[in-house]
Formats: C-alpha cells, sequence, structure tokens
C-alpha cells in the first residue's frame, strides 16, 4: 500500500540536512556549528572536529580547539585550511585559535550564492523524492492494487507535501541571506 507519510519524512530529513548545512555557515560571529561539516582524516578515515578535540568559543570573533593529540594538530589546520569557512588557525601548542573575521562584501555576496546553490540541492533532493514517490504510484496503478482517481488524488497529495516542503527551503534561505547581509 501506498504510504504519504513516509515520503514527506523523507522530505523532513533533506531539511534538517539542509538546515545543518546553513547553521554551519558563518556569519560574523563565532559558533561551533561552523566547523560541523570539516572533516579531518585522522587514524585512517574521516573524522569531524569535535571528535579530536574540544571546541570553545571564549569571544564573540573567536573559536579555540583544544586538540587532545599533538600529531593531530597539522592534520586539523590543514583541514580547516582547505574548507571553504576562510578562517586562517594560529596554532599554539595543542590549541588552535580562528579568529573569525569581519564579514565583507565580497564575502557576503558570496555566502549568498553559496546558500542559494545549498538551498538548490535540497529542493533537487525533495523533487527527487516526489518523482520516486509518483513512480510508485505508477508502479502500483500498473499492478492494479489502486485506481487512476486513487492515483491522480496521491499525486495531487505528493505535489502538495513537496510544495511545502520547497517553500520552506525557501524561506530558511531567505531569512539566512539577511543574517548574512545584517551588519
Amino acid at each position: 500500500m501506498f504510504n504519504e507519510k513516509s515520503y514527506g519524512l523523507k522530505m523532513d530529513k533533506a531539511i534538517d540536512v539542509f538546515s545543518k548545512e546553513l547553521a554551519s555557515l558563518r556569519t560574523g560571529r563565532a559558533n561551533a556549528a561552523m566547523l560541523d561539516l570539516v572533516k579531518v582524516d585522522v587514524y585512517g578515515q574521516q573524522m569531524p572536529i569535535n571528535q579530536i578535540g574540544s571546541i570553545t568559543t571564549p569571544e564573540p570573533r573567536m573559536i579555540n580547539i583544544q586538540v587532545w593529540d599533538a600529531n593531530n594538530v597539522p592534520l586539523l589546520d590543514a583541514a580547516i585550511k582547505k574548507s571553504d569557512l576562510g578562517l586562517n588557525p594560529q596554532i599554539d601548542g595543542q590549541l588552535i585559535r580562528l579568529p573569525v573575521p569581519e564579514l565583507n562584501e565580497e564575502r557576503r555576496n558570496e555566502l549568498k550564492k553559496i546558500i542559494k546553490s545549498i538551498g538548490e540541492k535540497c529542493k533537487v533532493s525533495i523533487r527527487n523524492i516526489r518523482r520516486e514517490a509518483n513512480e510508485d504510484l505508477k508502479k502500483l496503478l500498473k499492478s492494479k492494487e489502486i485506481g487512476e482517481d486513487d492515483e491522480k488524488s496521491k499525486e495531487k497529495l505528493i505535489q502538495t507535501i513537496t510544495d511545502e516542503h520547497i517553500k520552506s527551503v525557501d524561506e530558511k534561505v531567505s531569512s539566512k541571506e539577511k543574517e548574512i547581509m545584517t551588519i
């Protein structure tokens, strides 16, 4: 039997991933979530920074990472420089300081483009879930498990769910853009 709620839940998960990616984009303030997407190649695998050291934000424009294993400091330094966060690590023994610079106009516009592209990726995944749901409906119709009227009404329902999720993505994109453009 066809369950449109499961497709709605898949779309919710896509939006959750999108929200995490948005939180990792830096605005003018230091935020430990900015480092969530940065993975460091240690011990033969990709690990998030919070599993390699403790992250603190002692000041509004500073992030400190206390690395637990001194051998991981250069690896962490390289991973942060390689990320598109635009941060320049300062190493002091096992402590890495990340000063968060003011956002200039150029960087703000760059971030707007990044936000739009992340939003577009999320919309594409939502549309792919819609397509998957419609294909499942067609299979059910072919095997005569549902009638044409049922198929049409379920397709409309899936489209409504899709529209709601895409609208939610658009709202998140515009609010994050406003946040970034606010000086």
